[in-house]
């Protein structure tokens, strides 16, 4: 909702629908978003059944995950680099602050439920991290070659801002290229980490760099 606003992307459309603002008003869309992000720590810290330190260490990580360290740094970097040409590393670093902190986050807010221990906790972020690049990639490469009523938003709203993109940086074809070589990346670590139950992990990492909208 927030990402929709004026003053940030300004779009007017998100998944196929009118944006909150467009149809309820900027105001209202305001508040729904602020309400859900507050809603989110009223639910891990309210979870039944679930022992205190465990619902303390799911509020942190979320907290540093949204806040001034991830999705907020990330965004004002995005927002701060309109009509820059960023390199490899500063577009990588303002994603992995974005997309990528929110994905580890929710492969270690379900690590830390299970009491995953800290050897398990370094893989999936570095997992969490490969596919949350792989994830940027291939928005990068829709925003060029989908449609708008299949990607569910406005198609070519990124070239047309100016805004930096991985397809700006490496081409069309090398994007789709690094998305495939993140996907591998991201199941070797996988193969190597010793992990029992991969199952769900895979088909996350595959429907990331699969999707069409």
């Amino acid at each position: 909702i927030h990402d929709d606003l004026p003053c940030m992307d300004d779009d007017d459309m998100r998944r196929g629908r009118a944006t909150t603002h467009v149809k309820y008003g900027e105001a209202q869309a305001l508040l729904a978003g602020d309400a859900l992000q507050t809603l989110a720590f009223e639910l891990l810290s309210g979870k039944a059944g679930m022992e205190a330190n465990v619902q303390l260490q799911w509020c942190q990580t979320l907290a540093r995950a949204a806040g001034a360290s991830g999705m907020c740094a990330g965004q004002a970097l995005d927002i701060g680099s309109v009509g820059v040409a960023l390199n490899q590393a500063q577009l990588e670093a303002m994603h992995a602050a974005k997309t990528g902190a929110l994905i580890t986050c929710a492969l270690a807010l379900g690590a830390q439920a299970a009491l995953a221990n800290d050897a398990q906790l370094v893989t999936l972020d570095a997992f969490g991290k490969c596919i949350g690049l792989a994830f940027q990639v291939v928005d990068d490469v829709l925003d060029v070659t989908a449609d708008s009523q299949v990607l569910g938003k406005t198609a070519g709203k990124d070239a047309a801002n100016d805004k930096p993109t991985y397809v700006a940086l490496m081409g069309l074809q090398r994007a789709k290229q690094y998305a495939i070589d993140l996907h591998r990346k991201a199941n070797q670590l996988l193969d190597d980490s010793g992990l029992q139950e991969t199952r769900a992990l895979r088909a996350l990492a595959e429907r990331v760099v699969a999707r069409t909208y």
